[in-house]
């Protein structure tokens, strides 16, 4: 019988942090007994997704899905030659690492589209949090300080222009979602045309300092790589109409935390948002503990995709996509990238 490792999944983890292995209700459901199912190391508090143990537990997979955990070229060297497929159970590919996986005639593919009106509504929610200031009046009042103007007056979000940067399925969701509450919504994106933005309602700008000195509020979409790590960093925030608000819901890689703190502490930056950091937990970065310490920040811990149904749709399609291959002996269908 085939086997699928299942390295870090946070929905198998029960409320007292322990693995519980009949949380896997949704992928037996699709493997059946055709596929037995196994897990990375897990200790109360998270998986090991590296070091001896890590690597072991993928010894003889045919199937490896991947959360958090990274495929380098150790990882490759467990899962060779046995493993025939790894999917990341998420939208973002930048720890899949499907070129090293191709090179060794491993299948690789995400899901690309479970989670777009989750992610999207929740980047709006965070900028409007900021706009209205609704964090700082919350703590205030619940500290006994009542006070209308306490945290600082908003300002009239349909005068503004707010800018996104990224276009994609993501992007363009949070795009109509943005319309009712701003002016003008612009969008940067070199892989998408101009005809394809006005379509949604959005004026291009064909590059990303023109967007940032144009918009009064920012939100990022863009996907991590080697040509967008700290995309926005001291050089571009500078850019940035003074005061004007951030929201990152992509990837931790895209803001360089330093530049953001800068921004923060001299004004340019008058509030940022982001589920996302890097490493995940911004009270493990020097930095991000600054920045989260501030009272004009918002964050939340990675889980913008999060829905009781995109968590149920992420894992069955993940599951049926492993069977299509371990079993029926043909490619993934949906978000296969090598």
């Amino acid at each position: 019988m085939p086997t699928v490792v299942y390295t870090d999944p946070a929905w198998a983890v029960n409320s007292a942090g322990e693995l519980d292995a009949g949380r896997a209700d949704v992928e037996r459901a699709v493997y059946a007994d055709a596929v037995d199912i196994r897990f990375g190391p897990h200790r109360k508090g998270g998986f090991d997704v590296s070091g001896p143990a890590f690597l072991e537990s993928l010894s003889g997979a045919d199937a490896v899905v991947i959360h958090r955990a990274e495929i380098t070229p150790a990882v490759v060297a467990a899962l060779t030659p046995h493993c025939r497929v790894v999917a990341r159970q998420g939208v973002g590919t930048d720890n899949l690492n499907a070129e090293l996986l191709a090179q060794h005639g491993i299948l690789a593919f995400n899901v690309p589209d479970y989670c777009v009106d989750e992610v999207s509504s929740h980047t709006v929610a965070m900028l409007l949090a900021l706009e209205r200031h609704l964090v700082s009046q919350d703590s205030l009042v619940k500290a006994g300080r009542w006070s209308i103007h306490g945290g600082g007056v908003p300002r009239r979000t349909a005068d503004r222009t707010v800018g996104i940067i990224g276009f994609g399925r993501i992007g363009r969701a949070t795009s109509r979602k943005l319309q009712p509450f701003y002016q003008r919504v612009l969008a940067h994106d070199p892989y998408v045309h101009a005809d394809l933005m006005r379509g949604y309602g959005v004026t291009a700008q064909s590059s990303l300092a023109g967007l940032l000195a144009e918009s009064d509020a920012v939100v990022v979409h863009a996907p991590l790589d080697a040509s967008t790590r700290n995309l926005l960093d001291h050089a571009a925030l500078r850019a940035l109409r003074p005061g004007a608000l951030l929201v990152n819901t992509a990837r931790g890689g895209l803001v360089q935390p330093e530049a953001v703190l800068r921004a923060l502490r001299t004004g340019r930056l008058g509030g940022y948002a982001a589920d996302v950091f890097s490493p995940e937990d911004p009270t493990a970065h020097p930095v991000n503990r600054q920045i989260i310490a501030l009272p004009n920040t918002v964050v939340s811990a990675h889980r913008a995709f999060l829905s009781d149904t995109s968590e149920h749709s992420q894992r069955r399609r993940v599951a049926e996509e492993v069977h299509r291959v371990l079993v029926a002996d043909r490619p993934p269908l949906f978000g296969r990238l090598a």
